[in-house]
């Protein structure tokens, strides 16, 4: 199945949700190939739908010096950042349905209609995951999974790295890229993943991303010299259609 890619510059976050409803609506009828959104986001928070207020830590007055919006939305997990120099990407993907057993299936009989299509939410994530490090690989840059948790990390010898990082966390593991999607009633993906290229990493100390403490990472905290974000979206392009191509 070919996918389309889309560039979309920088955008306005209730903007690209507004157009991931009306293309995942597309997809869903069969009008638009499955899709992939790349983009850059003005300074916003997020919270999803494990979201938890008390992981803003900037106060009113703080969030509007810094030109932040905040928006709680229907994708999993807690708060995260998205700005300048973060690499996002909305794949809108159909997700194959998970064949239910005979038992749930005669449960069902005349009620298909009715009820979401069940699709591998985790297995979903874990292709995120591996585009990802696919595309950290080529960069040099060993990262992986860490259990129980979603996203990709570095581990500390990596992390070891890091001029700006203080001295503590460059002994932890950090995170280089969030994950955080939604799977709608017609088994379309929505949301997505967000790559740290190189963002003002500032903004991070005005949430507890995801409601953990471990430290947060860019490529250009790891590289010099760094690579350019248009280099970033055309190996993100490939190692996508590798995966779910």
């Amino acid at each position: 199945m070919k996918y389309e890619i889309l560039d979309l510059g920088l955008i306005d976050y209730e903007t690209a949700w507004k157009l991931q409803d009306e293309y995942a609506a597309q997809i869903a009828a069969g009008t638009r190939p499955p899709t992939l959104l790349l983009l850059e986001h003005p300074h916003v928070y997020t919270f999803g739908r494990k979201g938890n207020a008390n992981n803003l830590l900037w106060k009113e007055n703080q969030l509007k010096e810094k030109g932040i919006s905040t928006y709680w939305v229907d994708r999993g997990g807690d708060v995260t950042y998205h700005g300048p120099g973060q690499l996002v990407g909305y794949p809108l993907i159909p997700l194959n349905p998970i064949k239910p057993d005979r038992s749930q299936e005669e449960a069902m009989d005349g009620e298909d209609s009715l009820r979401p299509v069940r699709s591998d939410y985790v297995g979903y994530i874990r292709k995120l995951e591996e585009m990802l490090i696919g595309v950290l690989m080529n960069y040099g840059i060993a990262s992986g999974q860490i259990p129980g948790k979603t996203g990709v990390w570095i581990q500390a010898d990596v992390h070891s790295r890091c001029p700006r990082c203080k001295p503590e966390d460059r002994k932890k593991p950090a995170k280089i890229a969030a994950i955080g999607v939604k799977v709608d009633a017609k088994g379309v993906t929505r949301h997505g993943f967000a790559l740290n290229v190189n963002p003002d990493m500032d903004y991070w100390e005005g949430i507890i991303p995801c409601g953990l403490t471990e430290p947060v990472v860019s490529l250009a905290d790891l590289l010099n010299p760094m690579p350019t974000m248009e280099d970033v979206k055309a190996r993100i392009s490939v190692s996508f259609r590798k995966i779910f191509e």
